[in-house]
């Protein structure tokens, strides 16, 4: 297999091939690929997108292989696997810019910054892939006072696909760089990430539960505060665990307080504590790096499917009186909903691609079993979607497993798929780039 591409000095791997069965698939879904390619540097890139071009070969793009619809897979085609790119540099200590692969992981970032007391506003698990998360959004432990992973973003190396090696920033290629910061992987393979890292202390991280009988009273009470809480706070509320007893599930309200002032850090958390029956509570002083945790990877035969959609201030007390009356009742899908605005919503609507800047949160549920499981489930959540679809908007692509005309829709506003089909048609006119939420070319 390695005579596949000429001059690819990095590893091809096919059917036939030791590690195979393990490297076709990612971290939540399974695959066949003819072959996968791993490059080594910018130039193996290069080489393998121009292959996969002239291949007529479907082409998936891995850097983490998190996403929830697999789009670091497929079916008989390529997949370029993007884990040999996974450097980290700080390339000016003054500016704390940090210059990432496209293949690294945000744990392998955070552990790389910690000795320089820095970080980057990210996801919440250590191997899930910089490119996938950041290229979509990033909702993290540092949203409201960062805003997303996207917002530190100074610029990307990216390989289009005719092979051209292009940089784009705010003022090279600015078109483009409004359109990787939220289009995901439509434009091209992004081989390096330069972000505006933070100087970072520990911060004060945890969980603190409440019985599930409380949720409906609770639930709605903790969104208000956040509303007035200060930016160094972040919280998700997540219940109707099925490995905590489904609807009997605690209420687990997780909190990441962005400082280590233990008494700032109390009068921060402590109105979440006031909110109900407190029958948990871990929260601790924690090192930036190891608040992410450790990515799933579900046995054999089992799914995870998953549909998120953001929720406006005036819609809030509906939607969640609707989720947690959802949640407390038997076949209820993991629900997690996550604060957003602070610094997120200072950003102009249109100044990403990133177009739901102004919702106050953000809410994913997921259900989690064997296909026949799934498909027997599917009414009820319908149903559940169907209560809410008149009080949410919109959709978060990082979770969203189904990536159909009506999902991108959800995903990019009129006005903004419109732009992004524009800036699609001058750097992938063909479409190679179709495993993602594809914008097709205008």
């Amino acid at each position: 297999m390695s005579a596949v591409v000429e001059g690819f000095a990095g590893q091809v791997v096919g059917p036939e091939d030791a590690g195979y069965d393990e490297a076709s698939r990612t971290v939540l879904v399974g695959g066949s690929p003819a072959y996968m390619l791993r490059p080594t540097s910018v130039e193996d890139v290069r080489k393998a997108v121009v292959h996969a071009a002239s291949s007529g070969l479907p082409l998936a793009v891995r850097g983490g292989g998190h996403a929830f619809s697999g789009f670091g897979t497929n079916d008989g085609g390529v997949v370029i696997d993007l884990a040999e790119l996974a450097g980290i540099e700080l390339v000016d200590k003054d500016r704390h810019v940090v210059r990432i692969g496209g293949g690294a992981t945000w744990g392998q970032v955070a552990a790389a910054l910690a000795p320089h007391n820095l970080a980057i506003s990210s996801g919440d698990t250590r191997s899930v892939g910089v490119g996938g998360l950041t290229l979509s959004g990033g909702i993290g432990w540092k949203v409201r006072k960062y805003g997303l992973a996207l917002d530190s973003l100074l610029a990307v190396e990216l390989v289009t696909a005719a092979g051209d090696v292009v940089r784009a920033s705010a003022d090279e290629n600015p078109e483009l760089f409004w359109a990787v910061r939220g289009g995901g992987g439509n434009f091209g393979i992004v081989t390096a990430f330069e972000f505006a890292a933070h100087p970072t202390t520990d911060i004060h991280f945890g969980k603190i539960a409440f019985p599930a009988a409380e949720i409906a009273d609770v639930l709605p009470r903790w969104a208000e505060y956040l509303r007035t809480a200060p930016e160094e706070l972040t919280s998700i509320a997540s219940f109707a665990n099925p490995f905590l007893g489904g609807p009997e599930a605690p209420l687990e309200i997780q909190v990441a307080y962005d400082g280590d002032d233990a008494e700032l850090a109390a009068q921060a958390i402590d109105p979440i504590r006031a909110l109900g029956t407190v029958i948990a509570d871990d929260v601790t002083l924690t090192p930036y790096a190891e608040v992410l945790e450790d990515g799933m990877t579900p046995p054999p035969g089992i799914q995870l499917v998953t549909r998120s959609a953001f929720v406006d201030k005036d819609s809030v007390p509906e939607a969640l009186r609707i989720l947690a009356e959802a949640g407390t009742s038997q076949g209820a899908p993991v629900i997690a909903v996550r604060s957003v605005g602070g610094a997120v919503a200072r950003v102009a609507d249109d100044a990403t691609a990133y177009a739901h800047r102004q919702a106050e949160l953000m809410f994913a549920t997921t259900t989690i079993g064997p296909p026949p499981m799934i498909e027997a489930t599917r009414p009820a959540r319908q149903q559940l979607w169907d209560k809410l679809s008149p009080l949410v908007s919109g959709a978060y692509a990082n979770f969203l497993s189904d990536a159909a005309d009506a999902d991108v829709a959800s995903v990019y506003p009129p006005a903004t798929y419109a732009r992004l089909a524009a800036v699609k048609r001058e750097y992938d006119p063909a479409n190679l780039f179709t495993g993602n939420h594809n914008v097709k070319p205008a």
